[in-house]
């Protein structure tokens, strides 16, 4: 068997086999294949594409290329994943709330590429928080206050680094055989037994369409029945950014509100719909309306909150900066974005916002940048709102004056107006 075959199957629409898959997969992990021939290979399965068993086969050959974490001792461990946003911090909200409810949550979460932001780089804003324990501790923290969120500190799925890294130099980002593999084989591998998938769409998501997010979710989904997790997914527009904040420090700081009971309508929408199939998964719950009611509860007598701050200390975090939001670092910049006329907001990209915040550091264009917490954007009027010449509709966070001028302009033109 050698690669080159491999590569002309695939080019030629041939289904790979199951050895053929794993060949590659253990060789490439192994460096005993070259960069440009595992290129060429994922350019073929980008544009021929994969049937639903060379898919599973290619989840479960990366999930094997490296450990397998055991969370058996834990209980029902449920992970949530999202496929990215702008905007996104889901997980820094729904994670307390779920602990709170009475199930464990261990979560590795990722840090962010692009212009779809990482829960990671989100944690490490916070003063002191480390997102790099050991397992024996991750694991002791799930024991002891029923919650821990990490960075990836195992040797997991080492297989989909490596390819996912190409894909992004390649620009062979966008495939749904690709996109579901790289997520099962991470999930498979962190341990979880029952997953929910928070699966977007729209301007700021891989998938541009509701139908090909539905496609990405039927694949996932049948991955987790065939690698016996089950798995549900649900569909959220990213049409435009989620939440009013983008932007690191930015969006601790609201996920905190959230907690506090001032939370946005949208964030609640996905939190509620999210949380209340977590809480079924994991035999909390089969009633997915009182799962939600549950869920608003855990938030109004703060048990929720608490559970924050009981994560963020056991982790090392400066718990006095949750209590007090106005202790975080502040951008040196904080300009306004003015409506150039008046009408109804018709249009707010949401890719487009998530590039500026890129731009002003907020995120990473090479998995090496140095990201600037303090800066983002703080959106006052989305979507759907009337505005009048002359109001703010957003504010700019930045650092450098030049780039933040720069970035008040380029929201301006985020916006449609009409």
């Amino acid at each position: 068997m050698n690669i080159q075959e491999i590569i002309a199957n695939k080019r030629d629409r041939k289904k790979l086999s199951e050895e053929e898959i794993q060949y590659f997969i253990q060789s490439y992990t192994k460096e005993e294949i070259a960069d440009y021939q595992a290129s060429a290979l994922i350019m073929a399965i980008y544009i021929n594409g994969m049937d639903e068993e060379e898919i599973t086969n290619l989840t479960m050959a990366m999930a094997h290329s490296g450990d397998i974490l055991d969370l058996s001792e834990l209980g029902t461990v449920v992970d949530k994943h999202s496929t990215g946003g702008v905007g996104d911090k889901v997980t820094l909200i729904l994670a307390p709330i779920i602990s709170s409810l009475g199930i464990p949550v261990a979560k590795m979460s990722g840090r962010g590429l692009g212009y779809t932001g990482g829960t990671i780089d989100k944690l490490e804003s916070i003063p002191g928080y480390k997102t790099n324990i050991s397992i024996e501790q991750f694991k002791e923290n799930v024991k002891k206050i029923g919650i821990s969120l990490i960075g990836q500190t195992m040797n997991l799925a080492p297989a989909d680094k490596k390819i996912y890294a190409l894909r992004d130099s390649i620009s062979a980002t966008e495939s749904i055989p690709l996109i579901a593999s790289s997520i099962m084989s991470k999930k498979i591998a962190a341990g979880a037994n029952k997953i929910v998938l928070d699966v977007t769409y729209g301007s700021g998501a891989f998938m541009k369409t509701k139908e090909d997010a539905q496609k990405l979710a039927d694949t996932m989904q049948k991955i987790g029945e065939m690698s016996e997790r089950e798995t549900i997914c649900i569909l959220t527009s990213m049409e435009q950014p989620l939440g009013r904040n983008i932007g690191n420090i930015l969006e601790v700081k609201e996920a905190v509100e959230f907690l506090r009971g001032k939370g946005e309508r949208d964030v609640e929408e996905v939190i509620l719909e999210l949380g209340s199939y977590m809480i079924k998964l994991a035999g909390k719950g089969e009633n997915l309306e009182e799962n939600k009611q549950k869920i608003k509860e855990t938030i109004t007598n703060g048990k929720a909150y608490q559970k924050l701050k009981e994560l963020v200390k056991k982790q090392g975090g400066d718990i006095s900066y949750i209590e007090n939001l106005e202790k975080f670092k502040i951008a040196n910049y904080i300009l306004p974005v003015i409506a150039t006329k008046t009408g109804i907001i018709t249009r707010l990209e949401a890719e487009h916002v998530g590039k500026i915040s890129v731009e002003l550091g907020a995120g990473r264009i090479k998995k090496e940048d140095k990201i600037d917490y303090s800066v983002g954007i703080v959106l006052e009027k989305k979507t759907g709102d009337y505005v009048t010449e002359g109001e703010t509709i957003a504010y700019i966070h930045a650092n450098e004056k030049e780039k933040g001028n720069e970035a008040v302009k380029k929201l301006q033109s985020a916006y449609e107006i009409k």
